[in-house]
Order: structure tokens, then sequence, then C-alpha cells
């Protein structure tokens, strides 16, 4: 699946050539060049990179990123930026970045450090017709995403990254809001319902969604 990349760039030119390159290379590239327009960006799309300029109009990438994590969005971050002071750069990871490039340089060196954290980022786990983002809690049936409430999610993020292992009615139930055997069947028997997951019990142990 295309990989996709939020891109904030004000500097027109600079912007469209890497959208280029990133593009030709096939990651699928949103590309904006204000603050405000990258939150809404973020706000109404799902990516798996992004790629930040600092000193932007409206809101500096800085104040983007911080307000992005605040929110719980821990999409990978990489800054573009000609500020090199160190308070900057360590402002920067502060708040959550993931690497750093000064500019000027060479947009090649953009290409290599997006594939080396998209490749990084954790793989998508695949189960069947299933398919389980575990950065962005999102699961997929025959390549429609499938909403979850929250225990749903909860349930789905355990068995998806435990699959082959017994994991311990304790650990399930630490989904439920009122926890107790009746409510964790029911919630299982739901969640088994809408994935046709093959969850099995182990008596007096737990659950397990057997390998494929």
């Amino acid at each position: 699946m295309q990989k996709k990349i939020l891109l904030l760039e004000d500097d027109y030119e600079l912007a469209e050539t890497l959208q280029e390159l990133l593009e030709a290379s096939d990651y699928g590239v949103d590309m904006v060049h204000t603050g405000n327009d990258a939150i809404d960006a973020s706000y109404e799309n799902s990516y798996d990179l992004y790629v930040f300029d600092i000193n932007v109009p409206d809101i500096s990438g800085i104040e983007l990123l911080e307000s992005l994590r605040e929110a719980d969005d821990k999409t990978p971050t990489i800054f573009i930026s000609a500020l090199v002071d160190l308070n900057t750069i360590a402002k920067g990871f502060e708040v959550g970045a993931d690497d750093y490039i000064k500019k000027p340089f060479f947009p090649e060196e953009l290409l290599i450090r997006v594939k080396a954290k998209l490749t990084h980022v954790s793989r998508d786990i695949e189960y069947k017709n299933l398919r389980y983002s575990p950065r962005n809690k999102e699961l997929f049936i025959d390549g429609h995403i499938v909403s979850l409430g929250e225990v749903q999610e909860c349930l789905c993020d355990i068995f998806m990254q435990n699959i082959g292992n017994v994991i311990d009615k304790s650990i399930l139930m630490d989904c439920l809001t009122q926890p107790s055997d009746s409510a964790l069947r029911v919630a299982l028997n739901k969640f088994k319902h809408i994935t046709d997951l093959p969850i099995k019990n182990v008596r007096g142990v737990g659950y397990i969604l057997e390998k494929s």
C-alpha cells in the first residue's frame, strides 16, 4: 500500500521539487504551505510521515508538531529548516521530531531519510483477509477500514500483536471499563463477530488467536 506523506513547505519551488521527487519514488504526497493548512490536512487524513519546515506562516512547524503530539498524533516527523541554532534543534526534538535536515540540502538526502524512517515504522500485520496497523490502531478487512469501539480496538491491538500466543485473561480484562468474566465473553463474542477471527479459549489460562 502506498505510503502517504504530508509536506509543509512555504518555499513553493522547493516544495514542488520535493513533491515530485517523493512521488517519483511512489509515495503519496499532500503539499501545504502554511501551518494552519497542515493542521487541517492532518485532521482530515491519515499519514505515515510528516515533513515540516519550521519557519512557515500562521503557526511554526515546532508549534504545529507540539499541538499534534498533545492530540496523541504519533506520526513520525522530519523537520527541514534553515534555522540551525542549537535551541531550535533541541526544541524540535523535545516536541517529538524524529529527524532534522538543515537547509540547503540535496533533495535526494530527504528521500534517503524518508525511506529510512518509513522502513523503521512498525509494519502492518496481516492475517488472512485482515490487515492491522499497530501505529494507527486501524483494522482493515478485505481492504476496507473497520470501525471499532474503544474496547474492540484494545482487544484487536492485543490479539493482532500476539498471534499464536496465549493471552492471559487478566490482560484482556484491562480493555473493559467494568471488568468481569461475562463482560469479557460478550466483548470477545462481539469482536469475533466483527472480524471472524478464530479466537479460542484456553481453559484456565486465557485466549489465543492461532496462527493462520
